[in-house]
């Protein structure tokens, strides 16, 4: 049976702009990876609700999961939530164990639930509440799509409370080996290679060091005793 897959949709004009350098995308490739859920696609969007529509739709049409990251604060621009409930065409307001969550948490830090703290309370109509255990403001998941913060301690914590929920299928597993040949020399061999294994993904990755040129070449799959067949026998045509 083949894994469950996955989209991830990172949210945000400063991941665009170059001023915030994302962490999440590949803390949740990890996390997926061990859960035996692959991520097939990533895509990043401005603060922009069409184009944030758009995606959405798409993603949710064409993998087992969706997870976005950003755009769930307190703040004018913080559209993500009312994004997902135009997707899946259903209404969206302040709903009460949200409010609730949060209203306890600022009480007992001696602070006010304004009007804008109010806003991370806003959930589209059907969607669950996703546990946020850093900073209380929960995300949600709607359909197939999970809804998550763009600050990474805030991530993980979610991922870290969303991914015992769902159902993964095999991890997968990698082994590597270091070539000191150039990729024109690699390129025939390995191809033969991964004709003879077509249930691993086998891939090259070229490095220079100190005039010497080579390649770590990584082998993928989901049966550990196929692949510590395949990399005996990658031994073997490279190593002798």
């Amino acid at each position: 049976m083949n894994n469950p897959t996955a989209a991830m949709l990172v949210i945000g004009d400063e991941i665009l702009s170059g001023r915030t350098r994302d962490a999440n995308m590949y803390h949740l490739a990890g996390q997926l990876t061990s859960a035996g859920i692959d991520l097939k696609e990533v895509r990043v969007v401005s603060d922009d609700a069409p184009a944030i529509v758009v995606a959405v739709k798409a993603l949710s049409a064409t993998y087992t999961h969706v997870f976005t990251s950003g755009g769930i604060g307190p703040t004018h621009d913080d559209i993500t939530a009312d994004c997902i409930a135009e997707a899946f065409g259903v209404s969206i307001d302040v709903r009460a164990d949200a409010a609730g969550l949060l209203s306890a948490h600022y009480a007992s830090s001696g602070k006010e639930f304004n009007a804008a703290r109010q806003r991370m309370a806003r959930i589209p109509d059907g969607a669950m509440l996703i546990d946020n255990p850093v900073s209380v403001a929960p995300g949600f998941t709607m359909g197939n799509v999970h809804v998550m913060a763009g600050v990474p301690s805030v991530f993980t914590a979610m991922v870290a409370s969303l991914l015992p929920t769902l159902t993964g299928g095999a991890p997968l597993l990698s082994r590597s080996l270091r070539v000191e040949r150039g990729e024109g020399d690699i390129a025939g061999p390995l191809g033969d290679f991964a004709a003879r294994y077509p249930t691993l993904s086998v891939g090259s990755y070229p490095f220079q060091d100190n005039g010497m040129y080579g390649a770590n070449l990584v082998v993928r799959g989901q049966d550990a005793g196929t692949l510590d067949e395949a990399m005996v026998d990658l031994g073997a045509i490279f190593h002798g």
